[in-house]
């Protein structure tokens, strides 16, 4: 395992941190292509972009703050470069990026479509880095491929990170081909949400359970739920989106 790719005295430069910022970049990049695929313009995308992810930067560290003010106010710096990306961030993020959307007069669908390549990118790249610095560790295996962490512990386990980087790399090919042909608006964001929630779903058959008590009880792993809720709103963009524009053509 790498988790650092440079580590000299007091200067650490993390393995993860420049995979995260290298797929970020690649992101933005691709989607000035998709959001030509889209009919959208390929600099008012990439803005919106930029705008998510800086949202999803600010808001998470205002969060982080707010829950715990008092070890902000003793040591500022260490307390913000904790990872802090909660459902709370996320849920904020959304709905902030939707207003950004909603302003700027870009569809959100077609805005959807052309991103979802774009998220599946991202995820690559930050399976990558859990890889590389050997987290997100699996089930024991007697596999050839299955990894000691550290490399001198027994037993091996399922290199889950590296089966998530394998998946979303696929479903970013497979996306980015399927917006070259697709025949309707959230045909894209919809089957990129279907093949990631099961991708996830079954990562998680390889993956360590998680630890801690859920608010549902051990019926299904918290991924297991996140995964199903991202498979239903597959289904109801494919279901909705017809009859939306069907009573539009009406």
């Amino acid at each position: 395992m790498y988790p650092y790719l440079l580590h000299s005295g007091h200067l650490i430069l993390p393995t993860f941190g420049v995979l995260a910022a290298v797929g970020l970049m690649a992101a933005l990049t691709l989607s000035l292509r998709t959001a030509v695929r889209t009919g959208l313009p390929p600099d008012a995308l990439w803005n919106a972009g930029l705008f998510t992810l800086l949202a999803a930067f600010v808001l998470s560290r205002l969060l982080l703050v707010a829950g715990n003010f008092s070890s902000f106010l003793h040591y500022p710096v260490l307390l913000l470069m904790v990872p802090s990306l909660t459902p709370a961030g996320i849920l904020l993020t959304i709905l902030a990026t939707l207003i950004y959307l909603r302003l700027r007069h870009l569809p959100l669908l077609p805005t959807l479509d052309a991103w979802a390549p774009c998220a599946t990118l991202i995820w690559a790249f930050l399976a990558l880095g859990h890889f590389a610095e050997g987290s997100d560790p699996g089930l024991p295996t007697t596999l050839p491929w299955g990894l000691a962490i550290p490399p001198d512990r027994a037993p091996r386990l399922h290199p889950v990170a590296l089966y998530a980087a394998i998946a979303a790399i696929l479903i970013t090919l497979a996306l980015v081909r399927l917006l070259s042909h697709r025949n309707r608006t959230g045909m894209v964001i919809a089957t990129g949400l279907a093949a990631s929630g099961i991708a996830q779903f079954l990562l998680t058959f390889f993956r360590q359970p998680n630890p801690y008590p859920v608010p549902l009880g051990n019926l299904l792993d918290p991924i297991q739920w996140i995964a199903l809720s991202m498979i239903v709103i597959a289904g109801l963009i494919l279901i909705l989106e017809p009859r939306k524009a069907a009573a539009h053509a009406v």
